[in-house]
C-alpha cells in the first residue's frame, strides 16, 4: 500500500489498496524471516539452490520470489533471482544500515491493530500482549525493540547530522530516553570533541551499555538510570545539547511539558534543544496512523502538532526553528534560550522556506527545478478556446505568452508547486502570501502563477485594465504552462473531473530563484 493516493479523488481503487496493505507486510516479513536477502546478497541463485537451503516447497518459492521482483526487492531472469540496491542495502544482516529488526517489530504490533475496534469501544487501549513473568523473556523482548529502534535511529540521525556539518561541536549530549544510543553514537562518531549522557530506565541502559561498548565509545560516555517522569539526576546548565528523539510521542499532553521544562534545565546557555519525532503536519498519513499506534499500544502516547510544541517550548522561555522535515516519515524542531545559537546551525534556506508556506494551509509544497515546467505551444488555446474569461484582466491574451513564459523560466533553476483547494479567492490569497514569504526570506524574485482566473476582487474590470495589479498574478495555464505534465513531474498527481462534484484540487507554481 502507497500514500500516494488523493483519498478524495482516488475512488474504489483506493479503498482495495488500503484493504489489501496487509498483503505487502506480510510478504516483506516472511521474506526477512526466511533470510531470502542474505542468501542472496553476494551472487544471487536460483530456485533450486534456494530451496535447498528454506523450509519451503519450490513451486510456492517461485511465486513468492516472483511477488518479491513485482515489489521491486528482487531482480531477475527467470532462473537467477538477486537483490535489488534497495534490499542489498536495508535487508541484508550485518550491514551498517539493516531495518530486519525494525521491520519484524512491527510485526509483533500488528496483534495489537488487532484490538483496534476494542480500544475504541474503551477510549484506551486494551492489549498489553502475552503475559511474560519470566524475566528472561521479557529480557529477550526489550532487547528486540531496542535493536529495532536502534535500526530506525542509526538511519535518522545520518538525515539530523548535516543540520551541525562544519561546526566545532563540542561539549557534552544529554540523550534522553536514549533506547540504543544510536542517535547520541551517531554525533560522537561525527564530532570527535563530544561526551554523551545517556538517560533511559535501568534495564534498557544494561544492553544499551554492551551496545555501545561493541562501538568503542568506552570513556565517553555516561549512563544515568532514570525514569523520565521522575527528577533527573542531573546538574542544571549542564549540556550543550539535549536530544529529545522520539520522546514526544510516547507521553500525554499532561506530562511532556515537565520533561520539556526539565530538558531546558539541563541545557546550557549558549546549548539547544534537538526536539525529533512524528508531527501531524509532517507526512501527516502516517503521522495519523502513528498516533493510532500510540494509541493501542501506549497508556497515554500521541502525536503532537508542530504548533503545540513549539508553544511548550516557548513556555520555557525558548526560541525555535519551525518545523523541519525530513526526507523520511519525521521531522526536528531546533530550540534555544538565544536566537544566535540557532542561526549558527546549517538551515537549509529552502527547506525553511518549504515549512513556513505548508503551515499557510496548503496540502502539498514541492520543489522542483524549472526545468520539469512544461510549457507546450497548445496550453493558451484552452483559454481562447472554452473558457469565458478570455480577453479579462491577466487572462490571455493579457497574460504572459507561452514564449514570455519559457524566456522567464530561463532566469530560474527552482520553483515551488503548492496545492490547495477551492474556494478560488482565499486559495490565491495564500499564493500571495506564500509569494511574501518566500521575498522575506530572501528570495527577492520570488513571482506566483496561481490556478484559474484572477478571483481577488468582488467584481473585475470590464474594460481589460486590471484595477489591482499589486496583488493579481496569472494563471499557470494562462501563461502556457501544462499543469497535468508539470504536476506529474514533480511525483505527484492530477486528473481531469468526470462529473459535477468531484473534488477539486488547485495548483500553484511559485518561482524562487
Amino acid at each position: 500500500m502507497t500514500f500516494h493516493y488523493n483519498p478524495q479523488e482516488a475512488g474504489p481503487q483506493y479503498l482495495e489498496d488500503l484493504a489489501t496493505g496487509y498483503w505487502l507486510s506480510e510478504t516483506l516479513f516472511t521474506a526477512v524471516e526466511l533470510e531470502i536477502f542474505d542468501k542472496l546478497d553476494l551472487s544471487g541463485k536460483t530456485v533450486f539452490e534456494l530451496v535447498n537451503t528454506l523450509p519451503v516447497a519450490q513451486r510456492g518459492l517461485e511465486r513468492f520470489l516472483q511477488a518479491l521482483c513485482a515489489l521491486g526487492l528482487l531482480t531477475g531472469n527467470g532462473t537467477r533471482y538477486f537483490n535489488t540496491k534497495l534490499a542489498s542495502e536495508y535487508l541484508v544482516t550485518g550491514k551498517n544500515h539493516y531495518q530486519g529488526d525494525s521491520i519484524l517489530w512491527r510485526k509483533y504490533l500488528k496483534t495489537g491493530w488487532q484490538h483496534l475496534a476494542k480500544s475504541l469501544a474503551a477510549g484506551e487501549r486494551t492489549y498489553y500482549g502475552p503475559p511474560e513473568e519470566d524475566p528472561e523473556l521479557l529480557a529477550r523482548r526489550v532487547r528486540k525493540y531496542i535493536k529495532a529502534m536502534d535500526n530506525v535511529a542509526q538511519i535518522k540521525v545520518i538525515e539530523i547530522l548535516p543540520f551541525f556539518e562544519g561546526l566545532p561541536l563540542s561539549g557534552k549530549i544529554l540523550d534522553v530516553g536514549a533506547g540504543s544510543g544510536a542517535m547520541a553514537g551517531g554525533f560522537l562518531e561525527h564530532f570527535p570533541a563530544l561526551t554523551a549522557t545517556l538517560l533511559d530506565l535501568p534495564h534498557v541502559l544494561d544492553y544499551t551499555r554492551e551496545i555501545m561498548d561493541e562501538r568503542g565509545f568506552g570513556e565517553r560516555l555516561t549512563y544515568c538510570p532514570a525514569n523520565i517522569l521522575e527528577p533527573w539526576p542531573l546538574a542544571q546548565e549542564g549540556f550543550d545539547l539535549v536530544i529529545l528523539s522520539n520522546i514526544l510521542h510516547a507521553y500525554s499532553q499532561d506530562e511532556i511539558p515537565t520533561v520539556l521544562e526539565r530538558a531546558a534545565r539541563c541545557l546550557k546557555p549558549d546549548g539547544v534543544i534537538l526536539v525529533h519525532d512524528f508531527f501531524s503536519e509532517h507526512h501527516p498519513e502516517k503521522a495519523g496512523l502513528f498516533d493510532l499506534n500510540m494509541f493501542i499500544h501506549t497508556y497515554n502516547g500521541i502525536v503532537f502538532s508542530e504548533t503545540w510544541v513549539r508553544e511548550e517550548l516557548a513556555r520555557q522561555r525558548l526560541t525555535t526553528t519551525e518545523l523541519l522535515p525530513l526526507t523520511t516519515d519525521t521531522a526536528v524542531i531546533f530550540a534555544a534560550q538565544k536566537i544566535e545559537n540557532l542561526e549558527s546551525l546549517r538551515l537549509d534556506a529552502k527547506a525553511l522556506l518549504q515549512a513556513r508556506i505548508k503551515t499557510l494551509g496548503f496540502k502539498e509544497v514541492v520543489l522542483v527545478p524549472t526545468m520539469r515546467i512544461h510549457v507546450p505551444n497548445w496550453a493558451d488555446l484552452r483559454c481562447q478556446y472554452g473558457c469565458d474569461r478570455y480577453g479579462k484582466p491577466h487572462c490571455p491574451p493579457n497574460s504572459p505568452s507561452p514564449q514570455k513564459t519559457r524566456e522567464v523560466l530561463q532566469d530560474y533553476t527552482l520553483a515551488a508547486l503548492l496545492e490547495g483547494e477551492p474556494p478560488a479567492r482565499s486559495f490565491q490569497r495564500q499564493v500571495l502570501l506564500a509569494e511574501k514569504q518566500a521575498f522575506k526570506a530572501g528570495f527577492y524574485k520570488a513571482f506566483a502563477y496561481w490556478a484559474g482566473p484572477c478571483a481577488l476582487c468582488e467584481t473585475c474590470s470590464t474594460e481589460g485594465i486590471c484595477c489591482n495589479t499589486r496583488d493579481a498574478r496569472p494563471s499557470m495555464e494562462g501563461a502556457g504552462i501544462d499543469v497535468y505534465e508539470t504536476v506529474r513531474r514533480a511525483g505527484l498527481s492530477l486528473r481531469t473531473l468526470s462529473q459535477q462534484g468531484d473534488y477539486v484540487r488547485y495548483f500553484a507554481l511559485l518561482l524562487l530563484e
